[in-house]
């Protein structure tokens, strides 16, 4: 079941991801919070926010049962999804050298985890273990973004991008949580602190990631979403929910080989093309 639901999740992250990117490339000119208001104007937008929410739903469904790290490791499949439909509906060229840092990247992190065979936590997580959780991310995110800010094309979409997977691997956290206050009813989950850090969390990945598929490159965005949000996954669920990863000098071998292969996709993915980069407009021929 949870295998099934991490899958659905995947594929409906996949394509709602490439909708949206096309509704970001339906550029008025706009920055900041009207470029976000603008997409709610966007059809196209709209229905990958749909998908991508049917997404969430099966992804915290998952959640609701399965370790943090397992549950973001399949979702990281989303990268590969996303790569045929991104040719198809916005342009996208998906060389060798893409689909090699695609498959590096998605081979490593779900090594990095899964011959690790995370296991859940005994205990739930300690308030001073989320302080300490959000102050970082919030810390990473600022030093992303500003830096991205000051990129463009494919760098920019990877710098971004690795923002955004630090929102969403705390919304993916966050949403572990608040599932554990289904069992006391809806009341218990509209006043829960959870619920509207998610909703933060959530709104943060979304800013940041919609500025890396405004770059147009869909790959790298992608890349260092999932890749990021996959390797925050594992380091919350091993110091918020205290998962347990196998021991051994085996599984240490492979859970560095994982994260070197996923370090070298990403530098794969950096340097794809973007059609932002060969148009001189992003709106020509849409």
């Amino acid at each position: 079941m949870v295998v099934g639901l991490s899958l659905l999740a995947a594929t409906a992250y996949g394509l709602g991801t490439v909708l949206q990117q096309k509704g970001t490339l339906q550029d008025d000119g706009g920055a900041g919070v009207r470029f976000l208001t603008g997409l709610f104007r966007r059809p196209v937008w709209l229905a990958g926010a749909a998908v991508t929410v049917l997404g969430a739903v099966c992804q915290a469904l998952a959640l609701r049962s399965g370790p943090l790290a397992v549950v973001q490791a399949l979702t990281t499949l989303s990268l590969v999804i996303a790569l045929p439909f991104g040719v198809r509906l916005t342009d996208q060229q998906v060389t060798a050298r893409v689909w090699t840092g695609a498959g590096a990247t998605t081979a490593g992190v779900v090594l990095f985890v899964a011959v690790g065979a995370p296991q859940s936590g005994a205990g739930g997580p300690s308030a001073t273990a989320w302080l300490l959780a959000g102050l970082v991310a919030a810390f990473l995110v600022v030093v992303l973004v500003r830096a991205g800010s000051a990129r463009s094309g494919s760098t920019r979409a990877l710098l971004l991008g690795a923002a955004a997977g630090l929102g969403y691997g705390l919304a993916s956290a966050l949403a572990k949580a608040l599932t554990g206050r289904f069992a006391d009813g809806l009341g218990a989950v509209l006043t829960s602190w959870e619920l509207y850090g998610l909703a933060a969390a959530g709104i943060l990945g979304l800013a940041t990631g919609q500025a890396a598929l405004r770059t147009g490159a869909l790959a790298p965005a992608m890349a260092a979403t999932s890749s990021v949000a996959l390797l925050a996954g594992v380091v919350l669920g091993l110091t918020v929910f205290g998962e347990t990863l196998a021991r051994g000098p085996g599984h240490l071998a492979a859970v560095v080989t994982g994260l070197a292969a996923a370090i070298l996709g990403i530098a794969l993915l950096s340097r794809a093309p973007a059609p932002a980069e060969r148009a001189p407009s992003p709106t020509a021929g849409r």
